[in-house]
């Protein structure tokens, strides 16, 4: 019978590093650079009770990071287009757009899954945007052969 591993649970005050409104990874030296650390961060990324940790496994010891994002803990980073749009998040997983649930912010793109608010990043709001109008003031999106209005929070 396999033993479960020892956990390690570090606070949020005591993380080292965070995750900036635009969705990258930062610690007191700055941005990260290195492509392999922050995919594998934000693959790492997962919610509980307590909110947004990483997480991995280590010589039978299991950490859990639990760590301050400035805006939102999930982004979309790339648009698949096909018969229905794709959304692949940071965390690598993907979605289906859901046009009635687009919303935006201070000029910022927001898609809301239940309680769960993903924020578009810069790369995936350009491949969108193709599927964006803007009309007498507000926002609307074209998908599923329909037009939607973005709603707009203050």
């Amino acid at each position: 019978m396999g033993r479960k591993p020892k956990q390690i649970v570090i606070p949020k005050d005591q993380a080292v590093f965070w995750l900036d409104k635009n969705g990258r990874w930062n610690n007191v030296h700055g941005e990260f650079q290195h492509k392999k650390i922050i995919d594998y961060f934000h693959a790492s990324i997962k919610k509980d009770k307590d909110g947004y940790y990483l997480s991995q496994t280590t010589q039978g010891c299991k950490e859990k990071v639990y760590f301050h994002y400035e805006d939102t803990a999930l982004f979309v980073f790339n648009v698949i287009k096909g018969e229905e749009i794709t959304l692949v998040l940071n965390t690598g997983k993907k979605i289906k757009l859901r046009p009635k649930k687009l919303l935006m912010q201070a000029d910022r793109l927001y898609m809301q899954v239940g309680r769960e608010r993903i924020k578009f990043a810069e790369p995936s709001l350009l491949k969108i945007a193709e599927f964006i109008e803007h009309d007498k003031g507000h926002y609307f999106i074209r998908a599923k052969g329909r037009r939607y209005k973005i709603p707009e929070l203050s």
